[in-house]
């Protein structure tokens, strides 16, 4: 499996060759994909993918037949959050290669692809043609996911937000308006620690991260983010013992710190996985 300093490494190396300064490029990598930016399917390494069933189901290019059927099989739904999210990448790589049986790009389409997190169904829109094409630029390696999350970037004109440190501007786009706040402080973080700025600001005191005793309504999105990876939780907004046993878990079962504590790596993660600020169009 590759390591998160080979992630890092060629980050900075098609930062160089893109004119991105390296140390922006790899702060949103890492907010984005934790710096994870492989799985193991079948002996080799392919991107982190999330299958939305809403996705397929819009698809333009499918036929009433084929929605029912992927609906049937439980590959489809008309709304998200319909259905939960498979929690592994071996499961979720099964996912489309079932829907890809009924419609193959539709199956590609409903994918978002590596550490950018692009949806398959922009494909034609960043000039990729096909969502099979562009889910074939994405496995060929680190480059051909940073060219997916690039063309998103160029084609939403992020370049200059990059160039000024602009992050709450570049989440705004990116992420979308319902995130800002919490992806810009992620990103300002981020950025302090790849361009080697150790000072940490007032606004940098971490207001991001949920424990036991709180209870708000970022807690119930922390549990209805856990409940869509398949956990059973209430979604109380009161962060108690069994929040706190699930928070473990997950940590647990991606290769977290296990602290109970759902800090920026750990709300990273979990957003990463569960679609929430993914580069959809």
């Amino acid at each position: 499996m590759t390591s998160l300093n080979d992630v890092m490494g060629k980050v900075a190396t098609v930062a160089q060759a893109e004119g991105i300064e390296p140390a922006a490029l790899r702060t949103v990598v890492d907010v984005e994909s934790g710096g994870r930016a492989f799985t193991t399917i079948d002996g080799k390494d392919m991107p982190l993918i999330l299958y939305e069933y809403h996705v397929f189901y819009r698809y333009p290019g499918l036929t009433d037949a084929q929605r029912s059927e992927a609906v049937n099989r439980g590959l489809a739904a008309r709304h998200w959050g319909d259905l939960p999210y498979a929690k592994s990448q071996q499961a979720r790589y099964n996912q489309l290669s079932r829907a890809a049986a009924i419609n193959e790009q539709a199956a590609y389409a409903a994918c978002s692809w590596g550490v950018g997190q692009v949806l398959g169904e922009n494909a034609d829109w960043l000039g990729f043609g096909t969502p099979k094409a562009l889910a074939t630029r994405a496995m060929e390696g680190i480059e051909g996911q940073l060219a997916v999350m690039l063309a998103f970037i160029q084609k939403k004109k992020l370049r200059d937000e990059l160039a000024t440190h602009d992050w709450r501007g570049f989440a705004r786009v990116y992420n979308g308006p319902g995130q800002v706040e919490h992806y810009s402080k992620l990103m300002r973080r981020a950025y302090k620690k790849y361009s080697g700025q150790n000072s940490v600001s007032p606004e940098d005191v971490d207001p991001v991260s949920l424990r036991v005793g709180m209870k708000n309504d970022r807690v119930a999105d922390l549990q209805r983010m856990l409940r869509g990876q398949g956990f059973h939780l209430l979604v109380d907004g009161d962060f108690g013992p069994a929040t706190l046993r699930v928070v473990k878990e997950f940590q647990a079962e991606q290769g977290l710190t296990v602290d109970g504590i759902a800090g920026p790596a750990t709300l990273a993660r979990l957003e990463a996985l569960s679609g929430v600020g993914a580069a959809v169009e």
